[in-house]
């Protein structure tokens, strides 16, 4: 197919998430990098733009000037979608006037910095009719749709029970704080948005208990702590009910000592006991009671997986593959939905606008709990 010509809103010097944003879209191969307005000045956007090598004459000194400028190009030049990796405060307006200026979108999670944007995002889609999508990078791994597949199937029963955790360290300490770009604008709530760690983080693990089970989070009882001089949650666990009647435990924190990056996720059935760890992404484990234990991996000649699975990896089993390829996977995804391919199984393969509000009104229900001293909250009533 046709590359997608982008734009992109964000992701200059010392930015984390942009460039991983690009090499996701290079691995795709639908999508191609032809302006941006990479910083929150001209000079840093311009010095950005010349390290990633776009054209000076499309590096743009704000996101108003490169949505204003790039339509006015003809139509066969100027960029198709717009992949916005700012910090969380910095979400809606842009989303919001890119889908007024013709372009489709592509954002970081999570959707806006609170419910209140979040909602304005999805009326606008819904006004222009634009395409966008919420990058929920671990959906984007094979195994993790292969859970989804089978624990969907039915063919385990009804889900009773998931816990699923999302652990760091890198804001441990008080020193973190020093120096960080990323730290600091994670810690400032009028930036990060109405939660810090969960969400940051939280947001991922309750996303991965809905796209594996096919259930929403329903309720929540939630307690969220931070450390001493921190003003925006940096730990918290909370316990939830599901839509179908099962419970689970969610743990996300970015201050547990010795945990680099462990997003970890078991949901136990009538039948059986799945298990995904994601530091560890090309196994899975299924426990039984009555016979042995099933050991799955992945691999583009794992015949077991499902086709579709199989067709979004891109190593032969042994040679793993992990965070960069599950969020080629998105953009992948994505890009073929914006030229109208048929997708194959039986998701869009990226987080869709009802994702992300129902992600926003686990982050207000959370808040919201913990507030009120860990009361058990129902998502439906969240406004």
């Amino acid at each position: 197919m046709k590359p997608i010509r982008y734009g992109m809103v964000g992701g200059g010097r010392g930015a984390f998430i942009g460039g991983i944003h690009r090499t996701a879209a290079a691995i795709a191969g639908n999508w191609r990098l032809a302006a941006g307005a990479f910083s929150s000045t001209a000079e840093k956007s311009r010095a950005s733009g010349a390290e990633i090598g776009v054209d000076p004459a499309r590096t743009y000194g704000s996101w108003q000037e490169m949505l204003s400028r790039e339509a006015e190009l003809p139509q066969d030049i100027r960029i198709e979608a717009v992949a916005i990796v700012t910090p969380n405060h910095m979400h809606a307006a842009p989303a919001i006037a890119a889908m007024e200026a013709g372009f489709d979108v592509i954002v970081d999670k999570p959707l806006a910095d609170n419910l209140a944007d979040a909602r304005a995002i999805v009326d606008a889609a819904a006004r222009t009719g634009r395409r966008i999508a919420v990058t929920h990078t671990y959906t984007g791994y094979p195994l993790v749709k292969q859970a989804r597949r089978l624990i969907r199937s039915g063919e385990y029963g009804p889900v009773r029970r998931v816990m699923v955790k999302y652990t760091q360290d890198w804001l441990s300490r008080a020193s973190d704080l020093e120096n960080n770009k990323q730290a600091e604008w994670r810690v400032d709530p009028a930036r990060s948005g109405e939660a810090g760690a969960f969400g940051d983080i939280g947001t991922h693990a309750a996303n991965l208990v809905e796209f594996i089970t096919g259930e929403r989070i329903a309720a929540i009882c939630a307690e969220l702590t931070m450390l001493p001089g921190r003003r925006i949650d940096d730990d918290g666990a909370a316990l939830f009910r599901l839509s179908g009647g099962g419970r689970g435990t969610l743990t996300a924190s970015q201050v547990c000592v010795g945990d680099i990056n462990d997003l970890a996720i078991s949901v136990w059935c009538e039948e059986a006991g799945l298990h995904w760890r994601q530091e560890e992404p090309n196994t899975m484990r299924i426990g039984y009671r009555d016979k042995p234990t099933e050991i799955w991996h992945a691999g583009a000649n794992r015949a077991y997986l499902a086709s579709d699975i199989l067709a979004i990896q891109r190593t032969p089993g042994g040679h793993p593959e992990g965070y960069l390829e599950a969020f080629a996977n998105i953009y992948a995804a994505f890009g073929r939905t914006l030229r109208g391919m048929p997708q194959e199984g039986d998701e869009p393969g990226f987080a869709t606008m009802d994702d992300a509000l129902a992600g926003m009104r686990f982050v207000r229900a959370s808040l919201d709990s913990s507030r009120q001293g860990a009361v058990w909250v129902d998502l439906a009533s969240v406004e």
